[in-house]
């Protein structure tokens, strides 16, 4: 299992690699599939994972489609009172961060666009109960969230999770989708369904949907401050987006370090050093190591001194246009419901494919 995983990863980052060679020069050969579920505001860890890489494509003018997954909230999360106002928070964030609303990038959230959901059916067809029980990246996620409080049990959505995003990125015929290495069974499931359903349905015909690829973040994995998982906001180890100044250098001071005083970049033999030398590093450009070398037997306060100046100044612009988003909520709301008309518009195209292929028009 081990070996075939490690061709699948592997078969996945050559393709990776190749997509980033070529969408510099044919944006508009591809169509991106993006988004976050309204779970809480972003942190600095979205920010370097995933916001940066989605203001890169749509500026390059790659067509974008940033799925704002409600629905999805509901498969491990027994609250559900602040959903609303967490989809606005999230497109405050992506705003505020330079993305920007138009005719190549759509911000949408799910349960607007009820066409999507209708290709639910047919593709639960093509996939059997094993496939999605041994789904690796659904049941670390099932033992996160009992282990965590968040679920009491598993309920049947969770399961049909990936199914749900295999309509999420197939509605729009998205053929790109940035995601880290633990999604990638997400999108091998995704291309399965997409290949069964051309081979099953399609035949002597065009095929209705692409084979999605993965678009492997390059940015490593950001660790929460006390060093030893990753960043969320619900393990208290996060610095968000829209912490103020003084908070964020509240945050910082409290990061964990060692004992060590000279400074050095080792992420296996002091991971918590070496992940505030990388948070520095992503809003410097300078090299970890360099920073490291900078700062010498500086310690671990002159390391937490230079990285909360480095972050407040690179965020500073993002705050500023935050702060005017919060003002104007009528304009947020106008983005999610034109992005939710636009989206819809996509989903009734290939709906109406769908059925046509499947002897369904009446």
């Amino acid at each position: 299992m081990a070996e075939e995983e490690n061709r699948t990863f592997q078969a996945s980052l050559e393709r990776s690699r190749k997509i980033e060679e070529d969408i510099v020069k044919n944006p508009l050969r591809y169509r991106v599939l993006t988004g976050d579920r309204p779970t809480g505001r972003l942190h600095i860890g979205h920010y370097f994972g995933s916001l940066q890489n989605r203001v890169r494509l749509s500026k390059m003018g790659v067509p974008t489609m940033i799925l704002i997954a409600d629905y999805q909230v509901l498969t491990d999360h027994d609250a559900f009172d602040e959903i609303s106002q967490n989809t606005r928070q999230l497109v405050i964030d992506y705003l505020a961060a330079g993305i920007e609303p138009g005719e190549n990038v759509i911000i949408y959230p799910h349960s607007y666009v009820p066409e999507c959901n209708q290709l639910m059916l047919p593709f639960l067809t093509l996939v059997s109960s094993a496939e999605l029980e041994r789904n690796p990246t659904v049941k670390e996620e099932i033992q996160s969230g009992i282990a965590g409080g968040k679920m009491k049990g598993v309920n049947a959505g969770m399961l049909t999770y990936p199914v749900h995003q295999a309509c999420d990125i197939l509605f729009c015929k998205g053929n790109v989708v940035p995601v880290g290495k633990d999604q990638l069974p997400h999108i091998e499931l995704t291309r399965t369904i997409a290949r069964k359903f051309n081979e099953k349905y399609c035949a002597g015909r065009e095929p209705i949907f692409p084979l999605p690829d993965a678009l492997l973040s390059k940015t490593p994995s950001i660790l929460g401050l006390d060093g030893g998982q990753k960043m969320s906001k619900s393990r208290g180890n996060a610095v968000m987006l829209c912490a103020t100044e003084d908070e964020t250098a509240r945050l910082i001071k409290k990061a964990r370090t060692d004992a060590e005083r000279r400074i050095s970049y080792d992420p296996e033999g002091r991971p918590e050093v070496a992940n505030l030398l990388m948070l520095v590093s992503l809003c410097t450009g300078e090299s970890p190591e360099s920073v490291a070398e900078r700062i010498g037997d500086g310690g671990g306060g002159m390391l937490k001194a230079m990285l909360t100046e480095a972050l407040n100044e690179t965020l500073r612009p993002l705050r500023a246009r935050r702060a005017e988003l919060e003002k104007n909520p009528d304009y947020i709301r106008s983005v999610l419901l034109d992005g939710a008309e636009r989206a819809r518009a996509i989903a009734i195209k290939t709906l109406d494919e769908v059925r046509a292929a499947m002897n369904m028009v009446i």
